[in-house]
């Protein structure tokens, strides 16, 4: 028996702007439409056959030549995509807005066909696409829990048994009959998640939804995510978040423009990305645009110990790491500081100082730390510069810090290894 839960080959999805369907409210509605413009309605049917066949007929050509066809008409938000995800994988895809991370999981879900291409699918899956997905608004929250359960093949007995922890997770047991086009998104999205989660699909597909819900319940959410994928399911997860994407994913798929640019390992696809990342001007930036600022952050490196990623760090220190920043306008008794954050935008450590001065150029900004003993994760780093007129610039620096080091404390429970990661000599005496 194969281990492949999905199967994706030459996936492609096109759309055509400006054709949308018209929605109506009623079946008598949508007939009432057609009667009162038949010859508008043949016209439109017809060129839309036309232009499916020709797609199908030759994929090719409007994959290879799309100089031929207007690019304000056609978007590929998938183009040519072919992978496969062996059963038990954990997988994360990644990508700026409009990559077709989105799209992938609607196909992969049912919701949209393919342009061209197939997906195989080989397992029950659940989608959490967007805040309420899959509910009805009629319906309360108890039906709708019943509803997509049954939508999974699962008996009511099946769904008896988690129906009180899939209440619990979700923390809405004062409104669990109320109809669900009353609840707030965040109620909406506690239920949605909890029923994908624990509805036990074989293959769990989750979108960018977790960032609907705060701080402590996308903590929960994740611990969750981590029962799930120690259980043996397939979990595709798109996330913006490279800290989550980094501990929930052993692979990760990078999408750029509906092309698939690298799937591989996490550590590996999630440094390619970053680096792309960092290697761009900011969106909507150009050199015209820089200039009109007094500066402009280009990029953060670890310059000692060196290694083959400069955003990786194997050793609690010493350690030297520079910002470099295009200074466009000189720089007069300028303030410059700097912040590290951990992926819960805990502050780990910050300085500043005061009377710079930077000519124009490219100037470099470097810092000696001694030690930097907290514990192996991500982080990143919040760096800021002002001149006698304000702000500078302010950045957010990409990629994000890695940090790489072996754990000094071994207590398996995550919540006990604390901030700092620190050896410690231990000796036990006695004294009669």
């Amino acid at each position: 028996m194969s281990d492949i839960a999905i199967s994706v080959e030459n996936l492609s999805k096109l759309y055509r702007i400006g054709m949308r369907e018209e929605k109506h409210d009623t079946f008598i509605g949508a007939i009432a439409s057609w009667l009162k413009s038949p010859v508008d309605n043949y016209r439109t049917l017809k060129r839309l056959t036309h232009f499916n066949a020709d797609i199908h007929a030759r994929p090719a050509a409007v994959s290879g030549q799309r100089s031929a066809v207007s690019k304000d008409d056609l978007i590929w938000a998938l183009d040519d995509v072919s992978f496969e995800v062996h059963q038990g994988e954990v997988i994360g895809i990644i990508g700026s807005n409009g990559a077709g991370k989105s799209t992938l999981l609607k196909i992969l879900s049912r919701i949209t066909e393919p342009t061209r291409g197939r997906a195989v699918i080989n397992g029950r899956v659940a989608s959490l696409l967007e805040v309420g997905t899959g509910f009805h608004s009629e319906l309360t929250g108890r039906e709708n829990i019943y509803l997509n359960g049954t939508i999974l093949g699962m008996t009511k007995k099946e769904v008896d048994a988690k129906f009180d922890e899939i209440v619990d997770f979700a923390e809405v047991e004062k409104f669990i009959d109320t109809s669900v086009k009353h609840y707030s998104s965040g109620m909406c999205v506690r239920l949605a998640f909890a029923v994908a989660a624990h509805l036990d699909p074989e293959i769990l597909l989750v979108d960018e939804v977790l960032a609907v819900g705060d701080i402590s319940f996308q903590k929960k959410c994740l611990g969750k995510m981590g029962e799930v994928t120690n259980q043996g399911r397939t979990v595709l997860f798109v996330s913006h978040q490279m800290n989550q994407i980094r501990r929930l994913c052993g692979k990760c798929i990078w999408f750029d423009r509906g092309e698939l640019q690298k799937f591989s390992n996490t550590v590996e696809v999630v440094g390619a990305y970053e680096a792309a990342l960092s290697s761009r001007p900011p969106e909507g930036a150009d050199e015209s645009t820089d200039n009109h600022v007094s500066a402009r952050f280009i990029k953060w490196e670890i310059m000692e110990p060196s290694g083959q990623q400069s955003n990786v760090l194997t050793t609690t220190g010493p350690l030297k790491l520079r910002f470099i920043v295009k200074i466009n306008k000189p720089i007069r008794n300028g303030r410059h500081g700097v912040a590290l954050f951990n992926g819960d935008s805990q502050l780990m450590w910050a300085t500043a100082f005061n009377h710079i001065h930077m000519e124009a150029g490219i100037g470099q900004l470097e810092y000696v730390l001694p030690t930097l003993p907290i514990r192996p994760g991500v982080y990143y780093w919040h760096v800021s510069l002002y001149d006698d007129d304000g702000m500078a610039d302010v950045w957010t620096g990409v990629p994000e810090l890695v940090v790489a080091t072996q754990p000094a404390g071994h207590h398996y429970l995550d919540v006990w290894q604390g901030l700092l990661n620190l050896k410690c000599s231990f000796n036990v005496t006695q004294h009669q």
